[in-house]
């Protein structure tokens, strides 16, 4: 057995190479393959779209907010990855009466970076690990060099429609604003607040971001932001370049660079 500190300060104790795997969490899941270790995980949720193939070849054992324990327990997981934001308090403490489960908390890059190396020690997976942290690294780095000298922006990046609800502090996505030199409207919202065209309208951005997901906005949604706002720039953005941590950032710093040209 090994023992290990989640990012949540916890300890959790599993085997050496756990060999069976269930993901909840679409971005981990996505890491995990990149890592080299498809053939490892045996339960997935029904978000985990990434590859596509995956879902078609692992048990779905429920979403990352509700999960059927009867599936998980078919499954037979050594580990169960979790992570703080995406699934809930509840879901984690069933299952650590029964599994050994690992806590993710991604605040910024630079928690991504050390989920990544903690599961290349985790799964033996070192080598891998340690060459996606370099290629993302330097990536980062090249492209804070590249927007250093492009013009600070107003932005709100709306994840949800009905209510509205925008990206606020202590989240990924505003440290990745950040990141783009995009000044955040809502940076003085904790979380996801709630907000209306009419307030948003208040806040003055200079551009309004329209994320892929959780909310699938489309090119009408932007017409119907632009009737309140007219002078104001609406975009439709990828959302999972913006939230998604571990291995997808691997290709983010490139789809930001074209959102500047």
């Amino acid at each position: 057995m090994q023992q290990i500190i989640d990012q949540m300060g916890r300890q959790i104790n599993c085997p050496k190479k756990p060999l069976r795997i269930v993901s909840l969490v679409p971005s981990q899941t996505e890491l995990l393959v990149d890592l080299g270790l498809e053939e490892y995980i045996v339960g997935v949720t029904k978000f985990c779209v990434h590859p596509k193939h995956l879902r078609m070849s692992k048990k779905v054992v429920g979403g990352t907010k509700k999960i059927s324990l009867a599936k998980i327990e078919a499954a037979k997981p050594d580990i169960i990855l979790c992570n703080k934001e995406e699934n809930t308090k509840e879901i984690v403490e069933a299952l650590e009466k029964l599994y050994p489960v690992h806590v993710s908390n991604i605040n910024d890059l630079e928690d991504s970076l050390e989920l990544i190396m903690q599961y290349g020690t985790i799964f033996n997976k070192m080598f891998s690990a340690t060459k996606i942290v370099s290629t993302i690294r330097n990536e980062a780095n090249t492209f804070k060099d590249f927007i250093k000298d492009k013009p600070r922006k107003k932005v709100a990046y709306l994840i949800w429609k009905e209510p509205y609800m925008a990206a606020g502090k202590n989240t990924f996505i505003n440290h990745i604003l950040t990141l783009n030199n995009y000044d955040n409207v809502f940076s003085d919202s904790l979380r996801y607040p709630e907000t209306t065209l009419e307030a948003l309208k208040e806040l003055k951005p200079d551009s309004i971001l329209l994320s892929s997901e959780p909310y699938p906005f489309k090119r009408n949604h932007i017409d119907e932001i632009k009737k309140i706002m007219p002078s104001t720039t609406v975009e439709l953005v990828d959302g999972e370049y913006f939230s998604w941590y571990g291995s997808r950032l691997l290709d983010a710093f490139i789809y930001f660079k074209s959102l500047h040209y």
